[in-house]
């Protein structure tokens, strides 16, 4: 046998060669690089592969989505395997069961889309399993809390709370009642506190609704109509409504360091020409309790019937702590109940309106009704309107 000539084999092979693979890579697979290594970080932290189930996180279940589709896709897993140290593309069966058809390049580039160079994963759009498009649709308009500090305490002891009994987790019901500020739900597997409900609106579809401020309890916050929260609760298998704790103060004189307040307790008096505001106009307040900024409560007093559709000036304000402030709000208007005002009014759309939260009262007996507060005294009160002044049961 001839002696081989190295140098024209190795000149005949290159022929057979694929061409090289240049330096740069299109943004498609950069997009999908992105996506697996915040999967990659995600196995770092928490030491396993993201997991499906209600019962997890809703973050760790768009990652097990997001992985089960590039496991499924061979274009994808050649170009991942060079980076897969841990093992994440070959070590479990996957467990997605979207419809093949589903299951290509494009639309998995479509839900990376902006994954490169951020770890933001709340742009994926075309995820196809129905209660993980809800979760996505849940958390899609999300950001970070930048005051957060302010209500995690709260969120400790609501978790308190619920291990220890005193408060509970009930599923939600389809016909209960509007959401109102300081609730608190379980919604997408995370704890949700309502901070602020804004000022109503009607829709398109003559159908009342509100903007609410909406904090989580991994850090971030929600701008979502009141409606849309109430749906999403509905449709949440999972979706619970906290109640509120059984036992403990009703209302803390001072607060002490770790005190979270709950919200202010205002007195309005009303502008109106209306004859009957003008003639009791000393005496007639209207008594509530908000979460937020009583001046940015009031601001649109004039078009909105809760406020005698006119403006109203702050006579007196008082500061709560570590208060439900639902129950403190009937509290006071079953007190001063026997001095409600009863007149019918018409909103700027001319439906009539009978406002509920206005008293005949004078200002220095809500003093004193909140100093018995205070005192917790209050449950043995009522106000007696022919003498203007509380009397006992």
């Amino acid at each position: 046998m001839s002696e081989v000539d190295l140098d024209e084999l190795r000149a005949e092979l290159r022929e057979f060669a694929q061409p090289e693979k240049k330096a740069g890579r299109t943004q498609r697979e950069e997009r999908v690089i992105a996506g697996f290594e915040e999967i990659q970080q995600f196995f770092d932290r928490e030491g396993h592969a993201p997991r499906h189930g209600e019962e997890h996180d809703i973050f760790e279940r768009l990652y097990a989505i997001r992985l089960d589709r590039l496991r499924a896709l061979e274009e994808c897993r050649t170009l991942l395997m060079a980076f897969d140290n841990q093992g994440l593309l070959t070590s479990v069966e996957p467990s997605y069961t979207a419809p093949i058809e589903d299951m290509d390049e494009d639309a998995l580039v479509a839900e990376l889309d902006g994954a490169a160079g951020t770890a933001d994963i709340t742009n994926l759009r075309h995820i196809r399993s129905s209660a993980e498009k809800r979760a996505a649709e849940e958390i899609a308009n999300r950001t970070a809390c930048e005051d957060f500090a302010t209500f995690k305490a709260l969120f400790d002891q609501v978790k308190r709370d619920l291990a220890a009994g005193t408060r509970e987790a009930r599923p939600f019901q389809k016909k209960q009642a509007e959401i109102k500020e300081g609730e608190l739900f379980i919604v997408g597997g995370q704890v949700a506190y309502v901070a602020n409900v804004g000022e109503a609106f009607v829709t398109q579809y003559d159908r009342r609704d509100s903007r609410l401020r909406v904090i989580y309890d991994n850090g971030t916050e929600s701008n979502v109509l009141s409606r849309s929260l109430q749906r999403a609760l509905y449709r949440d298998e999972t979706g619970r409504r906290i109640t509120d704790p059984s036992a403990g103060p009703l209302f803390a004189d001072e607060a002490e360091t770790d005190d979270l307040a709950s919200g202010t307790i205002y007195v309005l008096r009303s502008k109106s020409d209306n004859p009957i505001v003008v003639q009791n106009r000393d005496v007639l307040h209207k008594i509530g309790v908000t979460g937020g900024d009583v001046a940015r409560r009031i601001a649109n007093a004039k078009i909105d019937p809760t406020f005698l559709m006119a403006d109203v000036e702050i006579v007196a304000t008082y500061v709560l702590y570590n208060i439900n402030r639902t129950k403190l709000e009937n509290l006071i208007h079953r007190v001063f109940a026997p001095a409600q005002l009863d007149v019918g009014i018409k909103d700027r759309f001319g439906r009539p309106v009978v406002p509920r939260e206005w008293f005949l009262v004078p200002l220095f007996i809500v003093d004193e009704v909140v100093e018995r507060i205070k005192d917790g005294t209050i449950t043995q009160y009522t106000y007696d309107p022919t003498s203007a002044r509380l009397v006992e049961q």
